[in-house]
Formats: structure tokens, C-alpha cells, sequence
């Protein structure tokens, strides 16, 4: 979408969704990026309730979803993930992912939200990424609703204000949590991810890191941070960034 006004006659909300560049992970190899439903369940949110969605990256370019977050991929794991089958099925919506603009080159006042996506990616890109670290202190600074789901929120281990707090001190917030993650190893059969979030979001002073059973939707809104502990809880994330927009 692209008008100024909306369907209903008033200026539409703009969400910018940051996701994760390709990387190679240093643990097992594999050629890793986003995970796919963590863009394809809220963009489908925001765009029920007409939102403007658009997409970047850290780096720009093309992106590339992690294989087992692809519906069609021969392991299976996400083959009941049909919203994400129909946005890569969509060539309109697949060409979202090309050519994508850099976070550096993009105008962040023009939007009223950040969304940071997780996958695989994140845990190797984002995680030092100073330049993403300052980008989305920022945005919480300049008053926008920020969120992040999954291993997205490896990046809020790091984020510092202004001040040189913790963007998260204070704050109550959720991420993948050590029992997803001791799940995700056992199923592949090898340590997957180089550290756990959960594990190091814990030795932070003056945070309240809070999980939910595994692999249930769980995201948790504190102010204007809004955080997803995993895969399932983009869309549940989304909603809670409309109810901090206020529609």
C-alpha cells in the first residue's frame, strides 16, 4: 500500500520491518536468515487493520528465509505454516524479500513502529551489530512502539540508550527460551545456536526476563517495548503493537 489515506479516510499506520540478512552459522554450517512466519503472521495483522508495511535489512539486498521455517522444505517442520506458504507462493509478495533498502538508508521517522523478526540469522548479525543497536534505540527514543519476536531479541542483550542504559533495564520482556532452544538441538541432533538468550538475558542487572511454556504463543508488552518469545508469536506481537497505536 502506498496512499496516503486509507480505506477508511484516515492517514494509515506505518510499520518497518527489520529482518535479518544471510549469514552462515558458525556452530553447524548451514546458510541461515529470518524465519518466515515471524514476517508473514504480523504483516498479516497489520495489514487487516491497513497498515503500510515495509521491509529492510542491516545490510540491504536480498534475503533468505531459514529451510525449515519454508512450508515446503523436506524436513516438514513448518508444513502447516500455510500463511507463510502463501506469501513465498505469491510472486508479488516473494519479491518483497528482494533488493530489500538498507536499515542506514531508511527514513525511520516516517513510521509509527519497528518490527525485528527472528531466525536463525539474528544469533550471528545481530547480536554486535552496533549500527542495528542504534537504530532501534532510537526509535524507542523518538517515541515509536518497537518490537522484537524470537532470536530477534539477541539485539536487546545489547542495546543501550542514550544515557548507556539498557534499553531493557526496568523493563519486562520475553525471548526464545533455554527450553526451545534444548528442544530445537535434541530434534536436529546438535547444538544449533552459538549461546541462548534466555541463559544470557538472565545475568542482566535490573531486567525481568520472563519465558512461557515452549513453543506456545507468548508476547508481552511493556510501554511502548513489545517483545515474542518465539515463532509463534509474531501475530500476537503485532497486537499488541496495534493496541499501543491505539488502533
Amino acid at each position: 500500500m502506498s496512499n496516503d489515506v486509507n480505506r477508511a479516510g484516515t492517514t494509515p499506520r506505518r510499520v518497518l520491518f527489520v529482518l535479518a540478512n544471510p549469514a552462515t552459522s558458525p556452530t553447524t554450517g548451514w546458510p541461515i536468515g529470518f524465519w518466515a512466519a515471524e514476517l508473514t503472521h504480523p504483516y498479516w495483522a497489520f495489514t487487516e487493520a491497513g497498515y503500510e508495511v515495509e521491509l529492510c535489512s542491516p545490510d540491504g539486498g536480498d534475503l533468505l528465509v531459514d529451510s525449515y521455517s519454508d512450508p515446503r522444505h523436506e524436513s516438514g517442520y513448518s508444513a502447516a505454516d500455510l500463511l507463510s506458504l502463501g506469501f513465498l507462493s505469491s510472486p508479488t509478495h516473494a519479491a518483497m524479500l528482494k533488493g530489500t533498502r538498507r536499515l542506514a538508508d531508511t527514513d525511520l521517522g516516517r513510521f509509527d513502529a519497528v518490527f525485528v523478526a527472528g531466525g536463525q540469522s539474528p544469533m550471528v548479525t545481530f547480536i554486535e551489530n552496533d549500527t542495528l543497536h542504534r537504530a532501534l534505540a532510537r526509535v524507542y527514543e523518538a517515541g515509536k512502539v518497537l518490537a522484537v519476536v524470537c532470536h530477534g531479541t539477541c539485539a536487546l542483550l545489547r542495546t543501550r540508550l542514550a544515557d548507556g542504559r539498557l534499553l531493557v533495564e526496568g523493563k519486562t520482556w520475553t525471548g526464545f527460551a533455554n527450553s526451545e532452544e534444548a528442544y530445537a538441538d535434541s530434534f536436529v541432533g546438535k547444538r544449533i545456536q552459538p549461546f541462548w538468550i534466555e541463559e544470557e538475558a538472565r545475568k542482566l542487572p535490573n531486567t525481568n526476563f520472563v519465558v512461557d511454556r515452549k513453543f506456545r504463543a507468548f508476547a508481552v508488552r511493556d510501554g511502548r517495548l513489545v517483545t515474542g518469545q518465539q515463532q509463534y508469536s509474531g501475530a500476537a506481537a503485532a497486537r499488541l503493537v496495534i493496541e499501543a497505536l491505539g488502533r
